[in-house]
Protein backbone atom coordinates (compact mmCIF):
# COMPACT_ATOMS: atom_id res chain seq x y z
CA UNK A 1 0.00 0.00 0.00
CA UNK A 2 1.49 3.16 -0.88
CA UNK A 3 1.96 6.00 1.66
CA UNK A 4 -0.66 8.63 1.82
CA UNK A 5 0.41 12.22 0.88
CA UNK A 6 -0.46 15.56 2.53
CA UNK A 7 -1.81 18.08 0.33
CA UNK A 8 1.12 20.75 -0.20
CA UNK A 9 -0.29 23.98 1.42
CA UNK A 10 -1.56 26.84 -0.67
CA UNK A 11 0.62 30.14 -1.26
CA UNK A 12 -0.89 33.09 0.86
CA UNK A 13 0.94 36.04 -0.90
CA UNK A 14 -0.03 35.78 -4.14
CA UNK A 15 -3.41 36.96 -6.02
CA UNK A 16 -6.75 35.41 -5.06
CA UNK A 17 -10.21 36.15 -6.81
CA UNK A 18 -13.65 35.42 -5.72
CA UNK A 19 -12.42 36.11 -1.99
CA UNK A 20 -11.37 38.35 0.51
CA UNK A 21 -8.86 36.12 1.85
CA UNK A 22 -6.34 33.70 0.67
CA UNK A 23 -7.69 30.44 1.70
CA UNK A 24 -5.82 27.85 3.67
CA UNK A 25 -6.05 24.03 3.48
CA UNK A 26 -5.66 23.43 7.25
CA UNK A 27 -8.75 25.54 7.53
CA UNK A 28 -10.60 23.48 5.46
CA UNK A 29 -10.50 20.18 6.85
CA UNK A 30 -13.52 18.85 7.34
CA UNK A 31 -14.52 19.19 3.37
CA UNK A 32 -13.56 17.76 0.29
CA UNK A 33 -11.62 20.17 -1.64
CA UNK A 34 -11.08 19.74 -5.37
CA UNK A 35 -8.04 21.73 -6.84
CA UNK A 36 -8.62 22.81 -10.61
CA UNK A 37 -5.48 23.37 -12.49
CA UNK A 38 -6.80 25.38 -15.58
CA UNK A 39 -5.90 28.14 -18.31
CA UNK A 40 -8.55 30.28 -19.76
CA UNK A 41 -7.61 30.10 -23.24
CA UNK A 42 -7.97 25.96 -23.17
CA UNK A 43 -10.97 24.83 -24.37
CA UNK A 44 -10.82 21.81 -22.44
CA UNK A 45 -10.42 24.09 -18.99
CA UNK A 46 -13.73 25.21 -20.38
CA UNK A 47 -15.37 22.68 -21.27
CA UNK A 48 -15.02 21.24 -17.48
CA UNK A 49 -16.49 24.62 -16.07
CA UNK A 50 -19.99 23.19 -16.10
CA UNK A 51 -18.98 19.68 -14.47
CA UNK A 52 -17.01 21.60 -11.37
CA UNK A 53 -20.71 24.02 -11.04
CA UNK A 54 -22.72 20.49 -10.76
CA UNK A 55 -20.49 19.13 -8.16
CA UNK A 56 -20.35 22.76 -6.41
CA UNK A 57 -24.15 22.55 -6.17
CA UNK A 58 -24.78 18.87 -5.30
CA UNK A 59 -22.05 19.48 -2.53
CA UNK A 60 -22.40 22.73 -1.42
CA UNK A 61 -22.23 21.72 2.32
CA UNK A 62 -18.87 19.55 1.96
CA UNK A 63 -17.17 20.18 -1.57
CA UNK A 64 -14.68 23.48 -1.92
CA UNK A 65 -12.93 24.01 -5.67
CA UNK A 66 -10.28 25.99 -5.63
CA UNK A 67 -9.48 27.17 -9.04
CA UNK A 68 -5.27 27.08 -9.62
CA UNK A 69 -5.06 29.31 -13.06
CA UNK A 70 -1.59 28.49 -14.13
CA UNK A 71 -1.04 30.73 -17.41
CA UNK A 72 -0.20 29.45 -20.56
CA UNK A 73 0.15 32.74 -22.59
CA UNK A 74 1.77 35.63 -21.47
CA UNK A 75 -1.17 37.56 -21.57
CA UNK A 76 -2.80 34.95 -18.93
CA UNK A 77 -0.21 35.89 -16.59
CA UNK A 78 -1.82 39.31 -16.01
CA UNK A 79 -4.17 39.07 -13.20
CA UNK A 80 -6.84 41.54 -14.69
CA UNK A 81 -6.92 39.51 -17.62
CA UNK A 82 -8.00 36.48 -15.16
CA UNK A 83 -10.88 38.42 -13.26
CA UNK A 84 -12.04 39.04 -16.34
CA UNK A 85 -11.23 35.42 -17.56
CA UNK A 86 -13.78 35.11 -14.29
CA UNK A 87 -16.58 37.00 -14.93
CA UNK A 88 -16.47 35.88 -18.52
CA UNK A 89 -16.91 32.34 -17.69
CA UNK A 90 -19.22 32.83 -14.13
CA UNK A 91 -16.91 30.89 -12.21
CA UNK A 92 -17.82 31.19 -8.75
CA UNK A 93 -15.15 28.75 -6.60
CA UNK A 94 -11.76 30.82 -5.13
CA UNK A 95 -9.45 31.34 -7.77
CA UNK A 96 -5.81 31.24 -7.13
CA UNK A 97 -2.84 32.95 -9.34
CA UNK A 98 -0.34 30.61 -9.76
CA UNK A 99 2.80 32.39 -10.52
CA UNK A 100 5.75 30.85 -12.19
CA UNK A 101 3.85 27.44 -11.75
CA UNK A 102 4.80 26.85 -8.20
CA UNK A 103 1.48 25.25 -7.04
CA UNK A 104 1.61 23.29 -10.57
CA UNK A 105 5.12 22.03 -9.67
CA UNK A 106 4.37 20.89 -6.04
CA UNK A 107 1.25 19.29 -7.23
CA UNK A 108 3.50 17.66 -9.91
CA UNK A 109 1.02 18.68 -12.44
CA UNK A 110 1.47 17.63 -16.34
CA UNK A 111 -1.51 18.94 -18.54
CA UNK A 112 -4.68 21.16 -18.53
CA UNK A 113 -6.97 20.77 -17.06
CA UNK A 114 -6.02 18.58 -14.05
CA UNK A 115 -8.11 18.19 -10.87
CA UNK A 116 -6.65 16.87 -7.55
CA UNK A 117 -9.27 15.80 -5.51
CA UNK A 118 -7.95 15.97 -0.82
CA UNK A 119 -10.32 14.32 1.19
CA UNK A 120 -11.70 16.17 4.45
CA UNK A 121 -8.15 14.82 6.47
CA UNK A 122 -6.01 16.67 3.63
CA UNK A 123 -4.43 13.97 1.97
CA UNK A 124 -4.10 13.39 -1.60
CA UNK A 125 -6.54 10.98 -2.74
CA UNK A 126 -5.67 11.45 -6.91
CA UNK A 127 -5.95 13.37 -9.93
CA UNK A 128 -7.03 13.27 -13.40
CA UNK A 129 -6.38 15.23 -16.19
CA UNK A 130 -8.49 16.18 -19.05
CA UNK A 131 -12.31 16.49 -19.38
CA UNK A 132 -15.42 14.02 -19.19
CA UNK A 133 -14.50 12.79 -15.93
CA UNK A 134 -17.62 14.12 -14.06
CA UNK A 135 -19.34 11.04 -13.15
CA UNK A 136 -16.19 9.52 -11.80
CA UNK A 137 -15.57 12.81 -9.27
CA UNK A 138 -19.25 12.26 -8.30
CA UNK A 139 -18.95 8.73 -6.82
CA UNK A 140 -15.52 9.32 -5.34
CA UNK A 141 -16.80 12.33 -3.88
CA UNK A 142 -19.92 10.59 -2.25
CA UNK A 143 -17.56 7.79 -1.66
CA UNK A 144 -14.76 10.34 0.54
CA UNK A 145 -18.17 11.92 2.44
CA UNK A 146 -19.41 8.67 3.41
CA UNK A 147 -16.21 7.32 4.64
CA UNK A 148 -15.16 10.32 6.84
CA UNK A 149 -19.08 10.71 7.66
CA UNK A 150 -18.38 7.11 9.42
CA UNK A 151 -14.76 8.46 10.54
CA UNK A 152 -16.51 11.33 12.22
CA UNK A 153 -13.58 13.41 10.49
CA UNK A 154 -16.45 15.89 8.47
CA UNK A 155 -16.96 18.96 9.34
CA UNK A 156 -19.63 20.50 6.97
CA UNK A 157 -20.38 24.26 7.24
CA UNK A 158 -20.92 26.63 4.53
CA UNK A 159 -18.02 29.01 3.04
CA UNK A 160 -18.31 32.42 2.73
CA UNK A 161 -17.45 33.90 -0.75
CA UNK A 162 -16.96 37.65 -1.87
CA UNK A 163 -17.28 36.95 -5.61
CA UNK A 164 -16.32 39.37 -8.54
CA UNK A 165 -19.46 39.71 -9.81
CA UNK A 166 -20.50 41.20 -6.86
CA UNK A 167 -17.64 43.32 -6.15
CA UNK A 168 -18.17 45.44 -9.46
CA UNK A 169 -21.38 44.63 -11.66
CA UNK A 170 -21.23 44.85 -15.43
CA UNK A 171 -24.04 46.93 -16.21
CA UNK A 172 -22.47 47.81 -19.97
CA UNK A 173 -25.08 47.44 -23.05
CA UNK A 174 -22.89 44.43 -24.27
CA UNK A 175 -21.17 41.72 -22.18
CA UNK A 176 -18.35 40.38 -23.62
CA UNK A 177 -18.82 40.40 -27.10
CA UNK A 178 -17.03 38.15 -29.32
CA UNK A 179 -18.03 38.05 -32.47
CA UNK A 180 -19.32 40.42 -35.25
CA UNK A 181 -20.67 40.33 -38.76
CA UNK A 182 -21.29 43.52 -40.91
CA UNK A 183 -24.02 43.01 -43.90
CA UNK A 184 -23.57 45.60 -46.69
CA UNK A 185 -27.02 45.09 -48.27
CA UNK A 186 -28.85 45.28 -45.06
CA UNK A 187 -26.63 48.18 -43.91
CA UNK A 188 -26.84 46.65 -40.08
CA UNK A 189 -24.20 44.83 -37.82
CA UNK A 190 -25.23 41.42 -35.85
CA UNK A 191 -23.03 41.30 -32.55
CA UNK A 192 -22.85 37.67 -30.46
CA UNK A 193 -23.68 39.52 -27.27
CA UNK A 194 -21.60 36.25 -25.69
CA UNK A 195 -22.13 37.09 -22.30
CA UNK A 196 -25.70 38.14 -21.94
CA UNK A 197 -26.61 35.11 -24.40
CA UNK A 198 -28.33 36.91 -26.92
CA UNK A 199 -27.76 38.59 -30.52
CA UNK A 200 -27.95 42.12 -30.92
CA UNK A 201 -28.95 43.41 -34.20
CA UNK A 202 -28.33 47.32 -34.72
CA UNK A 203 -27.48 49.82 -38.16
CA UNK A 204 -24.19 50.50 -38.95
CA UNK A 205 -24.79 54.01 -37.09
CA UNK A 206 -25.45 51.53 -33.96
CA UNK A 207 -29.42 51.84 -33.81
CA UNK A 208 -30.74 48.43 -31.82
CA UNK A 209 -33.43 47.07 -34.68
CA UNK A 210 -33.66 43.83 -32.50
CA UNK A 211 -32.15 41.71 -29.63
CA UNK A 212 -32.68 38.22 -30.26
CA UNK A 213 -32.97 36.06 -27.04
CA UNK A 214 -34.12 36.24 -23.96
CA UNK A 215 -30.25 37.01 -21.77
CA UNK A 216 -30.75 33.70 -20.13
CA UNK A 217 -28.85 30.82 -20.69
CA UNK A 218 -30.34 28.08 -22.13
CA UNK A 219 -31.53 25.88 -25.34
CA UNK A 220 -35.07 26.96 -26.55
CA UNK A 221 -36.32 28.24 -30.16
CA UNK A 222 -39.40 29.98 -30.94
CA UNK A 223 -39.20 33.61 -31.42
CA UNK A 224 -37.07 36.45 -30.47
CA UNK A 225 -38.43 37.12 -27.48
CA UNK A 226 -38.35 33.13 -26.24
CA UNK A 227 -35.43 32.10 -28.05
CA UNK A 228 -32.07 31.10 -25.81
CA UNK A 229 -28.73 30.48 -26.57
CA UNK A 230 -25.49 30.16 -24.54
CA UNK A 231 -22.53 32.27 -25.00
CA UNK A 232 -23.31 32.59 -28.65
CA UNK A 233 -19.96 33.44 -31.32
CA UNK A 234 -19.67 33.81 -34.80
CA UNK A 235 -22.55 33.86 -37.61
CA UNK A 236 -22.85 33.64 -41.25
CA UNK A 237 -25.22 35.02 -43.34
CA UNK A 238 -27.27 34.14 -46.47
CA UNK A 239 -28.56 37.86 -47.19
CA UNK A 240 -30.92 36.18 -50.20
CA UNK A 241 -33.17 33.93 -47.94
CA UNK A 242 -32.96 36.34 -44.93
CA UNK A 243 -30.99 33.75 -43.08
CA UNK A 244 -28.81 33.92 -40.19
CA UNK A 245 -26.69 30.83 -38.84
CA UNK A 246 -25.42 30.75 -35.37
CA UNK A 247 -22.23 29.05 -33.47
CA UNK A 248 -23.98 28.62 -29.95
CA UNK A 249 -21.11 27.71 -28.55
CA UNK A 250 -21.80 26.52 -25.41
CA UNK A 251 -24.63 24.50 -26.43
CA UNK A 252 -22.48 23.22 -28.90
CA UNK A 253 -25.43 23.81 -31.27
CA UNK A 254 -25.65 25.49 -34.82
CA UNK A 255 -28.90 28.12 -35.01
CA UNK A 256 -30.59 29.09 -37.69
CA UNK A 257 -32.85 32.68 -37.82
CA UNK A 258 -35.34 33.33 -39.78
CA UNK A 259 -34.97 37.23 -39.78
CA UNK A 260 -38.33 37.73 -41.66
CA UNK A 261 -40.19 35.37 -39.40
CA UNK A 262 -38.35 36.59 -36.43
CA UNK A 263 -38.11 32.82 -35.90
CA UNK A 264 -34.88 30.86 -33.96
CA UNK A 265 -34.58 26.95 -34.83
CA UNK A 266 -31.74 24.44 -33.67
CA UNK A 267 -30.46 22.85 -37.25
CA UNK A 268 -27.48 20.94 -35.89
CA UNK A 269 -26.60 19.46 -32.49
CA UNK A 270 -27.71 17.73 -29.71
CA UNK A 271 -26.81 20.07 -27.08
CA UNK A 272 -24.82 18.04 -25.37
CA UNK A 273 -21.16 18.11 -25.85
CA UNK A 274 -19.28 15.04 -28.27
CA UNK A 275 -16.34 13.74 -26.91
CA UNK A 276 -15.75 11.54 -30.01
CA UNK A 277 -12.28 12.84 -31.64
CA UNK A 278 -11.78 10.97 -34.42
CA UNK A 279 -13.40 11.81 -38.07
CA UNK A 280 -16.96 11.01 -38.28
CA UNK A 281 -20.65 12.84 -39.13
CA UNK A 282 -24.44 12.08 -39.34
CA UNK A 283 -27.46 13.70 -39.93
CA UNK A 284 -27.54 17.27 -38.07
CA UNK A 285 -30.00 17.00 -35.30
CA UNK A 286 -28.50 12.99 -34.19
CA UNK A 287 -25.10 13.94 -34.39
CA UNK A 288 -23.13 15.93 -31.24
CA UNK A 289 -21.13 19.08 -31.68
CA UNK A 290 -18.17 20.29 -29.50
CA UNK A 291 -18.20 24.08 -29.07
CA UNK A 292 -18.67 25.23 -32.87
CA UNK A 293 -16.74 28.98 -32.28
CA UNK A 294 -17.29 30.24 -36.04
CA UNK A 295 -19.04 29.31 -39.15
CA UNK A 296 -18.85 30.62 -43.15
CA UNK A 297 -21.00 29.36 -45.69
CA UNK A 298 -19.86 28.78 -49.42
CA UNK A 299 -21.92 27.55 -51.48
CA UNK A 300 -24.96 25.54 -50.01
CA UNK A 301 -22.61 24.59 -47.29
CA UNK A 302 -21.59 26.17 -43.32
CA UNK A 303 -17.76 25.56 -42.70
CA UNK A 304 -17.46 25.05 -38.87
CA UNK A 305 -14.46 25.87 -36.54
CA UNK A 306 -15.21 23.07 -34.45
CA UNK A 307 -13.01 24.65 -31.72
CA UNK A 308 -13.48 21.38 -29.24
CA UNK A 309 -12.69 19.13 -31.01
CA UNK A 310 -9.39 20.81 -32.93
CA UNK A 311 -11.17 20.47 -36.53
CA UNK A 312 -13.20 22.02 -39.33
CA UNK A 313 -16.41 20.66 -39.92
CA UNK A 314 -19.14 20.71 -42.75
CA UNK A 315 -22.91 20.67 -42.28
CA UNK A 316 -25.01 20.36 -46.50
CA UNK A 317 -27.74 22.80 -45.64
CA UNK A 318 -29.69 20.31 -48.34
CA UNK A 319 -29.17 17.18 -47.08
CA UNK A 320 -28.75 17.99 -43.59
CA UNK A 321 -25.77 16.17 -42.91
CA UNK A 322 -22.19 17.16 -40.48
CA UNK A 323 -19.26 15.44 -40.98
CA UNK A 324 -15.88 16.39 -40.29
CA UNK A 325 -14.14 18.36 -43.10
CA UNK A 326 -10.27 18.64 -41.99
CA UNK A 327 -8.34 18.13 -38.95
CA UNK A 328 -7.44 14.59 -37.81
CA UNK A 329 -8.80 15.82 -33.69
CA UNK A 330 -5.16 15.79 -32.84
CA UNK A 331 -4.46 19.12 -31.23
CA UNK A 332 -1.03 20.33 -32.98
CA UNK A 333 -0.56 22.09 -35.92
CA UNK A 334 0.25 19.97 -38.77
CA UNK A 335 0.03 20.92 -42.92
CA UNK A 336 -1.08 18.48 -45.69
CA UNK A 337 -4.12 16.82 -46.25
CA UNK A 338 -7.52 17.53 -44.78
CA UNK A 339 -7.64 13.88 -44.01
CA UNK A 340 -3.91 14.49 -42.36
CA UNK A 341 -3.66 17.76 -41.31
CA UNK A 342 -4.19 18.93 -37.74
CA UNK A 343 -5.51 22.19 -35.95
CA UNK A 344 -5.40 23.68 -32.53
CA UNK A 345 -8.46 25.11 -31.07
CA UNK A 346 -9.53 26.97 -34.35
CA UNK A 347 -12.03 29.68 -33.16
CA UNK A 348 -12.01 32.40 -36.37
CA UNK A 349 -12.92 32.19 -40.21
CA UNK A 350 -13.00 33.64 -43.50
CA UNK A 351 -12.98 32.90 -47.10
CA UNK A 352 -11.27 34.50 -50.70
CA UNK A 353 -13.84 31.75 -52.34
CA UNK A 354 -11.19 29.92 -53.39
CA UNK A 355 -9.61 28.86 -49.49
CA UNK A 356 -10.98 29.01 -46.32
CA UNK A 357 -8.95 31.09 -43.93
CA UNK A 358 -8.77 29.69 -39.77
CA UNK A 359 -7.82 31.76 -36.96
CA UNK A 360 -5.89 28.67 -35.14
CA UNK A 361 -5.74 29.98 -32.11
CA UNK A 362 -3.49 27.83 -29.60
CA UNK A 363 -1.11 27.73 -32.47
CA UNK A 364 -1.51 31.19 -32.72
CA UNK A 365 -1.07 30.91 -36.41
CA UNK A 366 -3.41 31.51 -39.30
CA UNK A 367 -4.26 28.65 -41.61
CA UNK A 368 -5.26 28.34 -45.10
CA UNK A 369 -7.57 25.32 -46.23
CA UNK A 370 -8.36 24.51 -49.80
CA UNK A 371 -12.40 24.64 -50.67
CA UNK A 372 -12.98 24.20 -54.15
CA UNK A 373 -10.08 21.65 -55.07
CA UNK A 374 -7.63 19.68 -53.45
CA UNK A 375 -5.53 22.11 -52.36
CA UNK A 376 -3.27 20.69 -49.00
CA UNK A 377 -3.04 22.82 -45.70
CA UNK A 378 -0.93 25.62 -45.18
CA UNK A 379 0.20 27.71 -42.24
CA UNK A 380 -0.04 31.39 -43.78
CA UNK A 381 1.61 33.06 -41.14
CA UNK A 382 2.76 31.84 -37.14
CA UNK A 383 5.23 29.64 -35.50
CA UNK A 384 2.88 26.64 -35.86
CA UNK A 385 3.69 25.51 -32.80
CA UNK A 386 1.70 24.96 -29.69
CA UNK A 387 4.15 26.94 -27.38
CA UNK A 388 5.35 29.58 -30.42
CA UNK A 389 3.55 32.64 -29.84
CA UNK A 390 4.80 35.92 -29.68
CA UNK A 391 3.96 40.00 -31.09
CA UNK A 392 6.69 40.18 -33.84
CA UNK A 393 6.01 41.34 -37.39
CA UNK A 394 7.24 39.50 -40.06
CA UNK A 395 6.95 37.21 -43.10
CA UNK A 396 5.40 33.40 -42.84
CA UNK A 397 6.82 31.54 -40.09
CA UNK A 398 8.86 34.27 -38.50
CA UNK A 399 5.74 36.42 -37.74
CA UNK A 400 4.41 35.67 -33.98
CA UNK A 401 0.39 36.29 -33.23
CA UNK A 402 -0.80 35.49 -29.54
CA UNK A 403 -3.48 33.36 -29.30
CA UNK A 404 -5.45 34.76 -32.44
CA UNK A 405 -9.50 34.44 -32.18
CA UNK A 406 -10.53 36.24 -35.31
CA UNK A 407 -10.04 37.08 -39.03
CA UNK A 408 -11.67 38.62 -42.12
CA UNK A 409 -10.91 38.62 -45.62
CA UNK A 410 -11.49 42.41 -47.33
CA UNK A 411 -9.54 43.75 -50.20
CA UNK A 412 -7.25 41.26 -50.60
CA UNK A 413 -5.70 40.70 -47.08
CA UNK A 414 -6.31 38.85 -44.04
CA UNK A 415 -7.93 41.43 -41.16
CA UNK A 416 -6.69 39.39 -37.86
CA UNK A 417 -7.57 40.33 -33.65
CA UNK A 418 -4.39 39.36 -32.40
CA UNK A 419 -6.36 39.11 -29.19
CA UNK A 420 -3.99 38.26 -26.48
CA UNK A 421 -1.86 40.62 -28.32
CA UNK A 422 -4.32 43.32 -28.12
CA UNK A 423 -3.62 44.59 -31.69
CA UNK A 424 -5.38 44.02 -34.95
CA UNK A 425 -3.03 42.87 -37.92
CA UNK A 426 -2.96 42.62 -41.99
CA UNK A 427 -1.71 39.72 -43.17
CA UNK A 428 -1.37 38.84 -47.21
CA UNK A 429 -2.13 35.54 -47.43
CA UNK A 430 -0.07 35.05 -50.89
CA UNK A 431 3.18 35.89 -48.81
CA UNK A 432 2.45 35.73 -45.21
CA UNK A 433 3.74 38.85 -44.77
CA UNK A 434 1.92 40.04 -41.15
CA UNK A 435 2.23 43.53 -40.00
CA UNK A 436 0.43 45.35 -37.40
CA UNK A 437 -2.03 48.42 -38.40
CA UNK A 438 -4.18 49.10 -35.20
CA UNK A 439 -3.21 48.78 -31.27
CA UNK A 440 -0.12 49.49 -29.34
CA UNK A 441 -0.12 46.44 -27.51
CA UNK A 442 -1.00 47.15 -24.49
CA UNK A 443 -4.20 46.07 -23.03
CA UNK A 444 -6.56 49.14 -22.89
CA UNK A 445 -9.59 51.32 -24.35
CA UNK A 446 -8.30 54.06 -26.29
CA UNK A 447 -9.91 55.57 -30.19
CA UNK A 448 -7.63 56.80 -32.05
CA UNK A 449 -5.82 56.62 -35.36
CA UNK A 450 -3.20 53.45 -36.07
CA UNK A 451 -1.18 51.93 -33.62
CA UNK A 452 -1.88 55.08 -31.20
CA UNK A 453 -5.01 52.88 -30.46
CA UNK A 454 -5.84 50.23 -27.49
CA UNK A 455 -8.08 47.25 -27.69
CA UNK A 456 -8.46 44.75 -24.81
CA UNK A 457 -8.51 40.97 -25.81
CA UNK A 458 -10.62 41.93 -29.35
CA UNK A 459 -11.99 38.08 -30.42
CA UNK A 460 -14.24 39.06 -33.43
CA UNK A 461 -13.80 41.04 -37.21
CA UNK A 462 -16.09 42.01 -39.53
CA UNK A 463 -15.37 44.35 -42.88
CA UNK A 464 -17.92 45.67 -45.60
CA UNK A 465 -16.30 48.29 -48.30
CA UNK A 466 -14.01 50.41 -46.22
CA UNK A 467 -15.09 49.95 -42.75
CA UNK A 468 -13.82 47.05 -40.33
CA UNK A 469 -16.14 46.14 -37.09
CA UNK A 470 -13.92 44.46 -34.31
CA UNK A 471 -15.64 42.87 -31.18
CA UNK A 472 -13.31 44.38 -28.62
CA UNK A 473 -14.21 41.55 -25.90
CA UNK A 474 -13.23 43.03 -22.57
CA UNK A 475 -13.90 46.14 -23.32
CA UNK A 476 -17.49 44.94 -23.80
CA UNK A 477 -17.35 46.97 -27.16
CA UNK A 478 -18.05 47.42 -30.79
CA UNK A 479 -15.04 49.53 -32.52
CA UNK A 480 -15.59 50.82 -36.05
CA UNK A 481 -12.38 51.67 -38.47
CA UNK A 482 -12.31 53.48 -41.41
CA UNK A 483 -9.72 51.50 -43.68
CA UNK A 484 -8.97 54.33 -45.53
CA UNK A 485 -7.36 56.68 -42.49
CA UNK A 486 -7.38 53.51 -40.02
CA UNK A 487 -9.32 55.95 -37.49
CA UNK A 488 -10.95 53.98 -34.88
CA UNK A 489 -13.98 55.16 -32.80
CA UNK A 490 -16.43 53.09 -30.47
CA UNK A 491 -19.77 52.37 -31.91
CA UNK A 492 -22.62 53.80 -29.28
CA UNK A 493 -25.22 51.88 -29.22
CA UNK A 494 -28.75 53.46 -28.94
CA UNK A 495 -32.00 51.59 -29.01
CA UNK A 496 -34.69 54.56 -30.14
CA UNK A 497 -37.82 52.83 -30.84
CA UNK A 498 -37.41 50.66 -28.02
CA UNK A 499 -36.54 53.04 -25.38
CA UNK A 500 -39.52 55.03 -26.96
CA UNK A 501 -41.80 52.30 -26.91
CA UNK A 502 -40.90 51.55 -23.19
CA UNK A 503 -41.30 54.88 -21.53
CA UNK A 504 -44.48 56.01 -23.40
CA UNK A 505 -46.06 53.26 -22.43
CA UNK A 506 -45.71 54.94 -18.43
CA UNK A 507 -47.94 57.46 -19.78
CA UNK A 508 -51.71 57.03 -19.59
CA UNK A 509 -52.90 56.60 -23.54
CA UNK A 510 -54.12 60.12 -23.96
CA UNK A 511 -50.53 61.34 -23.14
CA UNK A 512 -49.82 64.79 -25.15
CA UNK A 513 -47.40 64.83 -28.49
CA UNK A 514 -45.91 67.14 -26.43
CA UNK A 515 -44.58 64.50 -24.19
CA UNK A 516 -44.29 62.21 -26.92
CA UNK A 517 -41.72 64.33 -29.08
CA UNK A 518 -39.48 64.76 -25.38
CA UNK A 519 -39.24 61.29 -25.19
CA UNK A 520 -37.81 60.99 -28.92
CA UNK A 521 -35.12 63.61 -28.59
CA UNK A 522 -33.73 62.54 -25.13
CA UNK A 523 -34.02 58.64 -25.82
CA UNK A 524 -30.77 58.68 -27.55
CA UNK A 525 -29.23 59.64 -24.21
CA UNK A 526 -30.44 56.19 -22.99
CA UNK A 527 -28.05 52.82 -23.94
CA UNK A 528 -30.58 50.03 -24.47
Amino acid sequence: MSPRVRSPELPQNRIWFNTDHPLFLKDLRGRVVILDFWTYCCINCLHILPDLKYLEQKYKDSLTVIGVHSAKFDNEKEAESIRQAILRYDIEHPVLVDTDFNVWQQYAVRAWPTLVVIDPQGYVIGSVAGEGNREALDELISQIIDEHHKKGTTNFQELSLTLEKQRQPLTTPLAFPGKVLADEAGQRLFIADSGHHRLVVSSLSGEVQYVIGTGKSGLTDGSFSEAQFFAPQGMALDAKNQQLYVADTENHCIRQIDLKAQLVKTIAGTGEQSHQIRPHGGVTLETALNSPWDLVKVDNRLLIAMAGSHQIWEMQLETSRVSTYAGTGAEACVDGTLAEAAFAQPSGLTTDGQELYVADSEVSSIRGVGIVDNRPVRTVCGSGELFGFGDVDGKGLEARLQHCLGVEYSKNYLWVADSYNHKIKCVDPCTGSCQTVLGDGTAGYQDGQGTATRFCEPSGVSAIANHLYIADTNNHVIRHVDLGTLQVTTLQLVSWTMHTRRMSSCFYPFASSFFTRLIRLFSHLILF
